[in-house]
């Protein structure tokens, strides 16, 4: 049996499985204290259950902790910035075009030095490693904890970067160091920009893990925790600790992985709607489409992997407003303060709740204190509701074809009318809990990434290398070997390199091998 627990900002959501049966759920206000919230949560499915501790095989758990604090600019630490590039790149320094009010959190600390590599590997400058030391010891100077450390064409030949990494720890002793390499993609800015964002957040990467970690000794559970990372896979808690950035949007991602499996479609849409927002995004063979542009994160541009997502300004707490061109919903809401402020429990804001019972197709709250609402204010409403979604399926379609939308999230009751370019509206059972049910299921990846040469070696042959490569790396995460199936291949042409030169992605994924073993 697992567990599968998603830390949101509002709610603190947690379910209790059993092979593919959810024997418990419980969605609980979040916590200050991260921890308690866990503890209350998973006391609650466990006691509903009558399941004793020790039958436990694993913990899953999805949070939105450091997503947040990057985007609020809370818990973030000064960042000693390493760029391994000159001669190359000296016109656009490292930290461009950041919101003044990052810069402020994470302070100026840049050093540029010599090195780099071409984008076939080969060496395009020698490392200086007399300059490395000196940044090192400038960062120690000033009382830094935690490095960002790039390269050009780093993804391709990485080694440059650990041999910076291992003089920076020489002269700056315990400090926290991040690798462009194992953050980003080719990409010189965006892959910089991603690591410098995990850097900053080594410190409350430590603190929620030990809280997580806090709260199952607490509940006398000694089996292994996991968490879920923003492409629908797994990351043991001690790679967590050194990535925090990879579970930047985990959550809407959970929560498309649980509609998949609610609803037993592969290939579908997937709106995700809870108090405030609506996330809408597509299922590829179960997973997440991958966004394949630069994606913005509290005004800075990375290019790491993220879920293709868009986000809407509505959800069960959109404030509802009449205006001179008709019914506006959203994108303010009443969020997790719906229970106080919707008039259906017995507050004064109108919310797209209270419009979804008034119209008859919802059952919560108190009616009767609706029933002064005019008529043709809640149709007007429940169809502008209804065009925001229509909207949003139709910039996520990549065709004409109608295709399944699965709804999950508890403002999932929003809907109750067919959407244009849609072949069915799918709310399946627990469909309030998919985020941490997409948690529990979730599997253990590997990829492949790098530059080939189909003259040099065969496409057939560096595709199976690839494969193997992914797939050793699956394995070494945790992935049950004989479960693993590819999930992705992909092959872009390099027109600015030689003949036959192409970008090989290979994703695979895998059952996470304690579920494998137990069958649950």
């Amino acid at each position: 049996m697992r567990i599968g627990v998603d830390v949101g900002g509002t709610n603190t959501d947690a379910v209790l499985m059993d092979g593919e049966r959810v024997l418990a759920w419980c969605k609980s206000p979040t916590t200050l204290n991260v921890s308690d919230g866990i503890v209350g949560a998973i006391r609650h499915v466990l006691d509903q259950s009558g399941v004793a501790v020790s039958n436990i095989q694993c913990v899953m758990i999805g949070t939105t902790h450091f997503t947040n604090a990057f985007v609020e600019r809370n818990h973030l630490l000064d960042v000693g910035i390493l760029r391994v590039a000159l001669p190359a790149s000296r016109g656009i320094p490292p930290l461009t075009d950041w919101p003044e009010s990052l810069l402020s959190e994470i302070g100026d600390h840049r050093h540029l030095v010599r090195g780099g590599y071409q984008f076939d590997g080969r060496l395009n400058s020698a490392l200086d490693e007399q300059a490395v030391a000196q940044a090192a010891r400038d960062f120690k100077a000033k009382g830094l904890q935690t490095v960002a450390i790039t390269s050009v064409f780093s993804p391709v030949n990485g080694d440059m970067e650990q041999r910076a990494a291992e003089i920076v720890a020489e002269e700056m002793g315990d400090v926290a160091i991040t690798l462009s390499h194992t953050i980003g993609r080719v990409g010189l800015p965006e892959r910089e920009n991603a690591t410098v964002m995990n850097a900053s957040l080594a410190a409350l990467s430590s603190r929620v893990v030990n809280s997580f970690r806090s709260a199952l000794q607490q509940l006398d559970i000694t089996a292994p925790f996991f968490i879920s990372q923003n492409d629908g896979t797994l990351m043991s808690a001690e790679v967590v600790e050194k990535y925090p950035v990879l579970t930047f949007a985990s959550g809407p991602t959970n929560s498309m992985r649980g509609a998949a499996y609610l609803s037993g479609q592969k290939n579908a849409l997937v709106g995700d709607i809870g108090g405030t927002t609506t996330d809408i995004g597509v299922l590829n063979s179960g997973f997440p489409r991958e966004s394949s542009v630069a994606v913005d994160i509290g005004g800075v541009r990375t290019n790491f992997r993220m879920p293709d997502v868009l986000a809407l300004g509505l959800g069960g707490g959109s404030l509802v407003v009449e205006t001179e061109d008709g019914v506006r919903i959203g994108p303010r809401s009443v969020g997790y303060r719906l229970t106080d402020k919707a008039r259906i429990f017995g507050g004064d804001t109108l919310t797209a709740s209270d419009i979804a019972v008034a119209a008859g197709y919802a059952d919560f709250g108190n009616r009767e204190l609706i029933n002064d609402l005019p008529a043709e204010l809640v149709s007007a409403a429940v169809d502008e509701i209804h065009r925001l979604v229509a909207d949003g399926v139709d910039r996520m379609k990549v065709s004409a074809e109608p295709i399944p939308l699965i709804l999950v999230g508890g403002g999932s009751v929003l809907i109750n009318r067919d959407i244009p370019g849609v072949s069915e509206v799918i709310i399946p059972e627990f469909a309030g809990v998919a985020n941490a049910i997409g948690a529990s299921i979730a599997q253990v990846s590997g990829e492949y990434d790098n530059m080939v040469s189909y003259e040099e070696v065969a496409r057939e042959d560096a595709i199976a290398q690839a494969r193997e490569e992914a797939e050793a790396r699956a394995v070494q995460a945790g992935a049950e070997a004989g479960s693993i199936e590819v999930l992705d291949i992909e092959e872009t042409p390099l027109s600015y390199g030689p003949a036959g030169a192409v970008r090989l992605r290979v994703k695979v994924a895998g059952a996470l091998q304690q579920v494998a073993a137990s069958g649950s």
